[in-house]
């Protein structure tokens, strides 16, 4: 078990401009008031599009030295600059440092896996093989995100995830959580944005819930993904019944 977390707590010193549409934020105007405190080797921040999930955890990846379109600290690649200025204004605390880390991005992946090309073509080192020596792009999605996680990952490392799911298959979930919890055995911290109940599952984790009215932690079977996708799977005709009402009137 770890001695420490990579990521012990992040906060806001100053205030933000009024003006900027992170003080908008629910999420971020909670962490100008109080940090947000790591206690688990797993954490998910969990809630609704638009709730601040995201932001929060690209914030956290480049204050800890991470390229904003993911991967290693040894990544520089930008396709577009998109990402917002909040990891300017919050404090990271710490109480150890990761040998390994990666941030994991699925909405820029296909530009992480093709920058691993160009570096492995330009190199006198094989870079591919660090990726298991098959090209990402030559395995589907799914496939090269959990390559990526098999032969990557190396322990004793920070390893944050922003919507892995969206590759993968419920079994192929399973096979990441597995994937997971070997690595915590390693001495490593999981910070992981996710819509998936299955993720969200992972025993003993801290799930903090994202909402209008800021953030808590709360537990799996109160997130209102388990429960949304619980009365789905138990009573689907009476789901459908009701959505489709609604479409009609």
């Amino acid at each position: 078990m770890m001695n420490g977390l990579y990521v012990k707590s992040v906060r806001i010193d100053e205030k933000l401009d009024e003006d900027s549409y992170l003080s908008k934020i629910p999420a971020v105007r909670q962490l100008e008031e109080e940090p947000l405190d790591f206690e688990r080797q797993v954490s998910f921040f969990v809630g609704e599009n638009g709730s601040g999930k995201s932001t929060l955890m690209e914030a956290v990846a480049i204050a800890m030295g991470f390229n904003p379109e993911g991967g290693t600290k040894n990544f520089s690649f930008s396709t577009d600059d998109t990402h917002s200025d909040l990891h300017e204004h919050i404090t990271v605390s710490r109480s150890a440092y990761p040998k390994d880390g990666f941030f994991l991005r699925a909405e820029s992946f296909y530009n992480f896996a093709t920058n691993v090309n160009k570096l492995d073509a330009g190199g006198s080192v094989p870079l591919i093989d660090l990726y298991g020596g098959i090209s990402l792009h030559e395995q589907s999605h799914g496939e090269s995100f959990l390559a990526l996680v098999k032969n990557r990952f190396s322990g004793h490392g920070l390893y944050l995830l922003d919507e892995p799911e969206a590759a993968l298959s419920p079994a192929r979930l399973m096979q990441l959580l597995v994937l997971i919890h070997d690595l915590t055995k390693e001495d490593s911290q999981f910070i992981i944005c996710t819509h998936s109940p299955i993720l969200m599952s992972y025993p003993g984790a801290d799930l903090f819930e994202f909402s209008g009215k800021g953030i808590k932690r709360t537990e799996y079977k109160d997130t209102e993904h388990y429960r949304i996708t619980k009365a789905f799977i138990d009573k689907a005709e009476v789901m459908y019944s009701h959505l489709f009402d609604r479409e009609e009137e």
